[in-house]
């Protein structure tokens, strides 16, 4: 049966993120969808060309209603972007009151931060409709763990918050079994948590590298011997990619050669930039900006590895990160400095090889295996990982899923 579904989420189109292509294909499945969202500007920090305050607050695209909330863009520093958080909620606390939007159901794309959560909940309530939350950041672990904080009172009050958002939900659907083992530990939300792997579009596939290199210029990425190794998505401190020039450094010491290719933006990417420099290794290193995601098929075809890590913290070995599944899905070996879910799965599907997080000596000394393994065994790496993803990340399969708690 259709149903008219209300999505909250403080980022959407033109924004890059999942929520987009779940929502195109509820409308495809014949679902009325109507996003509550803020003015784009992530990861850029202000708002996207053609919106601002009094622009853009009402679109429509592929079938989608848009409804844009004021809020303050999220700017270059934590005091912005505490203020970027509250801007939501509180727009969002009057839009609800006010709002003549009527739907049957309400979904939560949750990634930090769980503050916007509250948006949809309130709606929720008000309407007395079933409400879903969708996790894919912890809180208050994810706080603690990216600013440092530690405050009784504030982590009190945010947990305080979580369990709230928690208790009027009618299911919560978590990115990785860790997730679901860690949400059943809250009484708030006992009895309600579902594993739901995120996936990758049906964009990201394998191609060939002549087909990629017709899209992009050889300068771009030289057609050499060279050894390149990929990363995609935010550069934030989480990614754990301070790593990188320091294992560049010692490779090059050692006479051995490689090109490390991070295409993203993030908050992370000029003190990258700038350890890069102080490293020497400027020669080792492109960074050639935000590409869009329907264009990262064409990069990985022309890469060895696909490269993923976290910082050091017990947090990241519950997750699974997105990344993971993209680079699944476009067949490419994978090099992980990762421990917890995402070691699991790389090893289940034998598509890559993985070291510790942080640990300098073991992802050098990983980089020099995979130049070393012959190129049949690459293939089948490559092969694996695609066949992995086919069975356990594939958009129809999860859709599908999805739709029978929901619909």
């Amino acid at each position: 049966m259709a149903a008219n579904i209300l999505v909250v989420s403080q980022y959407f189109y033109p924004e890059e993120f999942r929520i987009n292509d779940i929502c195109r294909e509820w409308i495809k499945r014949g679902h009325q969808v109507t996003v509550v969202t803020g003015i784009p500007n992530y990861p850029q920090g202000r708002f996207f060309q053609g919106y601002s305050w009094l622009k853009g607050r009402r679109e429509s695209y592929e079938g989608i209603q848009i409804i844009r909330l004021p809020i303050i863009p999220r700017g270059k520093n934590s005091l912005m972007l505490v203020l970027n958080y509250f801007s939501f909620v509180f727009s969002g606390f009057f839009w609800r009151l006010f709002t003549k939007v009527k739907a049957d159901k309400v979904f939560i794309f949750e990634v930090s931060p769980m503050t916007q959560a509250l948006v949809g909940v309130w709606y929720a309530k008000r309407r007395k409709i079933p409400c879903y939350i969708y996790v894919q950041d912890l809180w208050p672990e994810n706080i603690e763990l990216l600013t440092g904080l530690h405050n009784k009172v504030i982590i009190g009050w945010i947990d305080r918050m979580v369990n709230y958002i928690y208790q009027n939900c009618t299911k919560i659907f978590a990115t990785s079994p860790s997730f679901v083992k860690r949400l059943e530990e809250r009484k708030s939300a006992s009895g309600k948590v579902l594993y739901w792997p995120q996936y990758a579009e049906e964009f990201y596939r394998p191609i060939s590298a002549a087909e990629a290199s017709k899209c992009i210029e050889p300068e771009a990425i030289p057609m050499n011997d060279t050894f390149k190794i990929v990363f995609t998505g935010n550069i934030g401190y989480a990614q754990g990619l301070d790593v990188l020039p320091k294992v560049a450094a010692d490779l090059k010491a050692e006479g051995i050669r490689c090109v490390f290719y991070i295409i993203g933006e993030g908050r992370f990417r000029q003190e990258l930039e700038k350890e890069i420099t102080e490293e020497d290794v400027a020669d080792m290193f492109c960074l050639p900006g935000r590409k869009r995601p329907q264009e990262i098929p064409n990069y990985m075809a022309l890469m060895d590895v696909a490269f993923l890590s976290f910082a050091d913290a017990p947090l990241f070995e519950m997750t699974i990160p997105a990344k993971l599944q993209s680079y699944m899905a476009c067949g490419i070996p994978i090099l992980a400095a990762a421990k917890g879910e995402s070691e699991r799965i790389i090893k289940e599907a034998e598509c890559g090889l993985c070291c510790e997080m942080g640990n300098i000596k073991q992802i050098k000394e990983t980089i020099i295996h995979f130049m070393q393994i012959d190129h049949e065994q690459m293939q089948r790496m490559a092969a694996n990982a695609r066949a992995y993803w086919e069975k356990n990340f594939k958009p129809d399969k999860l859709l599908d899923e999805m739709e029978q708690y929901m619909v």
